[in-house]
């Protein structure tokens, strides 16, 4: 599959067979994630991979706002990636004199999210399907699962074998999306 196939066709996936990811698949693809690009190379991006019913459980009723629909979806799912980022990193270039890009604040979200793209893409590759969930409580999924101190949950990445083929939504003209100067 090539790069632009995996852009094309990726989806997010709310329907799982009744079957876990094993475990060797899941470091697979935390591997291939790694690669992702970072603010000076930092590497915040970290991955709790949660595949205990009895965690899953308590994400599903203590770390999703009540929100149903995500509800549905985990109580579906087989795993899910509690996607983080260590604080204080992204957006400082201390090595270089104390510089700070003018929305330094924005920068762990930013790296965050590529890194986020980066496993839902590796995902795919290797055949598991995902969902990005950022309806959730960010404060209690880190007191489920023990998240270390300096790290912030910036959202949920569920997982699992696929039990549909979701239809490409419309999308917009690369000409209603940029412009040229």
């Amino acid at each position: 599959m090539d790069a632009i196939d995996m852009i094309k066709n990726r989806r997010s996936v709310r329907k799982f067979k009744d079957e876990k990811v094993d475990r060797e698949t899941m470091e697979e693809i935390v591997e291939l994630s790694r690669w992702a690009p970072s603010w000076a190379n930092t590497q915040t991006a970290r991955y709790t991979l949660v595949d205990s019913e009895e965690v899953l459980a308590r994400l599903t009723t203590d770390g999703l706002q009540g929100f149903a629909y995500n509800i549905k979806t985990l109580e579906n799912a087989r795993g899910v990636a509690v996607l983080s980022f260590v604080e204080g990193k992204s957006g400082r270039l201390d090595k270089y004199g104390d510089f700070d890009s003018s929305n330094a604040r924005f920068w762990e979200a930013f790296d965050a999210g590529i890194a986020c793209q980066t496993f839902c893409l590796a995902a795919h590759a290797k055949g598991v399907g995902t969902c990005i969930f950022g309806v959730i409580d960010d404060d209690a999924i880190a007191r489920i699962i023990d998240l270390p101190e300096g790290e912030t949950v910036a959202a949920l990445i569920v997982y699992g074998y696929a039990d549909e083929q979701p239809k490409t939504p419309p999308r917009k003209e690369a000409g209603e999306i940029s412009r040229f100067i």
